[in-house]
């Protein structure tokens, strides 16, 4: 189940909508005749609308289940791929077709399919949850490289529609054979077990809150809030990574260097946080990692030129790698999973909002102050309020079996 999960993620929204934006933005530019800024704002509706559309996806997830929910809208986020050659060569065209991309790509996307594993374990919920969305990691090292490779031969036009023809041909096909919605389909328990009367059978499946009653709670908040400001802060450093080094003089070879330390500090904390939090209180667990990206904006801030570029970048890297199984396995852990969909659902909008409004804030402020200094701190800042955030998160409701 966590293999097939994260061959959905690699060839998901995160991989070929937000790591491989950067790829297309020159040929856009000049094709569109546009200048980044405007073709940038293509990115933050795309996110905007799966800020939107999370909530509903959880939602449908719970009501008529997660594999039903991931066929039907990853098939139409792969046909939207392949029309891309029908696109005009307008500006709104293009926002129109991200805005569509973006609503859609909250299903291929991580909500539903972790909704699968965390009802597959329970006592590993953690480490499940770290190496399906390793997933997510690994399309963000293939997947800029692939859609480089195609733009230099067929235009951005048709790596969009090759692209999608991935997303059809391998995806879809593994969700619709290998998928199934809880492990009751195939007489096990959660976590492997076959015996009858396992202690967490019970838990994950029917205990938890409503989505009513779990945004009455302080709990939802005050984690909803952390993952908001995070989310906000490190993609912001993310996404103007390339530009914002640029300006600091490193060359173009150790900018390259530099995003292969992302693409790994994703994939090492994806999977390094989700054994973390099998192990040790969850909440404690975000600190840590939300304070080194917090150490990693610090570092970016001062370090120009200096071979601590590259700490900075694989810091923040494990922030963004990190956050996506950190908001699943709390909301599993204060919430259970009765709704778990719709609760996790509005959770990951607010993440996915801060990681839409980061990098236009970034921009912002490098254009009104002429550099992104200011903008840094204040990201640190953030990151260092959500880990306030944390500390008043309070025990766990729904233990493990």
């Amino acid at each position: 189940m966590v293999a097939v999960a994260a061959i959905g993620l690699c060839l998901g929204y995160a991989p070929i909508i937000v790591y491989s934006f950067s790829v297309f933005i020159k040929p856009l530019t000049q094709d569109l005749h546009s200048n980044r800024a405007s073709i940038s704002l293509a990115f933050l509706l795309a996110n905007g609308m799966t800020s939107l559309s999370s909530p509903l996806v959880g939602r449908l997830a719970d009501r008529f289940g997660a594999r039903k929910v991931i066929l039907i809208a990853t098939t139409v986020f792969a046909l939207l791929l392949i029309s891309a050659p029908l696109l005009p060569g307008k500006l709104w065209s293009f926002y129109v077709f991200f805005s569509v991309l973006g609503f859609v790509g909250s299903v291929p996307a991580p909500i539903p399919y972790v909704k699968v594993i965390s009802r597959w374990f329970d006592r590993r919920r953690g480490l499940a949850l770290g190496l399906t969305m390793m997933g997510i990691g690994s399309g963000a090292i293939l997947m800029p490289a692939l859609a480089q490779r195609l733009i230099a031969t067929l235009g951005w036009r048709s790596t969009y529609m090759v692209i999608g023809l991935l997303v059809l041909g391998i995806s879809i096909p593994v969700v619709a054979l290998f998928l199934k919605e809880s492990p009751g389909e195939m007489g096990l328990l959660p976590d492997g077990a076959s015996k009858a009367g396992h202690p967490a059978e019970k838990q994950n499946t029917e205990e938890g809150f409503s989505w009513r009653d779990s945004r009455r709670s302080p709990t939802y908040w005050l984690m909803v809030s952390a993952v908001f400001l995070v989310g906000l802060s490190v993609h912001g450093c993310v996404l103007h990574l390339v530009p914002l080094l640029n300006d600091q003089g490193v060359s173009p070879q150790r900018i390259a260097l530099a995003t292969s330390f992302l693409g790994t500090a994703l994939i090492l904390g994806r999977a390094g946080t989700g054994y973390l939090l099998d192990l040790f209180f969850a909440p404690r667990v975000a600190m840590c990692i939300f304070g080194a990206a917090a150490c990693g904006m610090a570092l970016l801030r001062t370090a120009a030129g200096t071979r601590l570029v590259f700490l900075a970048v694989f810091l923040i890297g494990l922030g963004m790698g990190a956050e996506v199984d950190i908001i699943a396995f709390l909301t599993s852990r204060y919430f259970g999973l009765r709704a778990f969909g719709e609760v996790y659902g509005y959770a990951f909008a607010f993440y996915t909002l801060g990681g839409a409004l980061g990098p236009w804030l970034m921009g912002l402020g490098f254009d009104r102050l002429g550099s992104y200094s200011s903008i840094l701190m204040g990201f640190f800042l953030a990151t260092l309020l959500a880990l306030l955030l944390l500390t008043r998160i309070g025990p766990y409701r729904f233990r493990p079996g």
